[in-house]
C-alpha cells in the first residue's frame, strides 16, 4: 500500500478558544470545503465533538456522490483533535488537526496520510488527479479560513453561512 501525505500550516490573527471553536464544529466543514464538492453532513445536528464521535457525510467526487465515514480518535481540546476515515474513498484517511498559540494569533496544521484502493491503478489515479484535487481543496480551505477570520476580526459580526459559531 502506497501512503501518501499532505501537511499544511496557516496562521491566524485570533486567539486559540475562537479557531478550535470553529473547528469543533464538523457543520463548519461545509463552509470550508469547495461547493462543488456538495459536501452534506448526514449526521443529526448539532454534533458534539468528542473522543468517539462518528460522523457521517457525502461527498461528491467525480460526479460520483459518496458516503464517508469518519472517527474522531483523539480530541485534545483547544490543541488537537484527529479524524480517520472509518468508510469512504481511501484505504487510509487520518487527519491530524493541530492548534498552536504563537506571537501573532493561532497556528493551524494539518496533518493528513491517506492511501488510495486499487495498488498500480490507485496511484495512476493519485498522480493524474486526486493529488491535483486533494490539494484544491486544502488550498480552498485556506484561502476561505483566511476571508472568514479576517472578515470577523474587521466587523466582529458572525459570518453568513456558518452555523452556531461562537467567536
Amino acid at each position: 500500500m502506497e501512503k501518501y501525505s499532505i501537511s499544511k500550516k496557516q496562521v491566524i490573527s485570533r486567539t486559540l478558544k475562537e479557531v478550535f471553536s470553529f473547528f469543533e464544529k464538523p457543520e463548519n466543514l461545509s463552509v470550508i470545503t469547495p461547493k462543488n464538492l456538495e459536501f452534506d453532513i448526514l449526521t443529526p445536528k448539532p454534533i458534539k465533538m468528542d473522543r468517539g464521535t462518528v460522523i457521517d457525510y457525502t461527498i461528491n467526487l467525480f460526479c460520483i456522490p459518496v458516503h464517508w465515514r469518519t472517527l474522531i480518535t483523539e480530541y485534545c481540546p483547544p490543541y488537537k483533535f484527529v479524524d480517520v476515515q472509518i468508510k469512504g474513498p481511501f484505504i487510509l484517511w487520518h487527519h491530524t488537526h493541530i492548534f498552536r498559540e504563537i506571537d501573532d494569533g493561532v497556528e493551524i496544521i494539518d496533518q493528513v496520510q491517506y492511501a488510495l484502493p486499487f495498488g498500480i491503478l490507485g496511484r495512476i489515479f493519485h498522480s493524474l488527479c486526486i493529488k491535483k484535487k486533494l490539494n484544491h481543496i486544502f488550498n480552498f480551505r485556506e484561502e476561505v479560513i483566511e476571508k472568514l477570520f479576517n472578515s470577523m476580526h474587521n466587523d466582529e459580526k458572525s459570518v453568513p453561512g456558518i452555523q452556531k459559531i461562537s467567536l
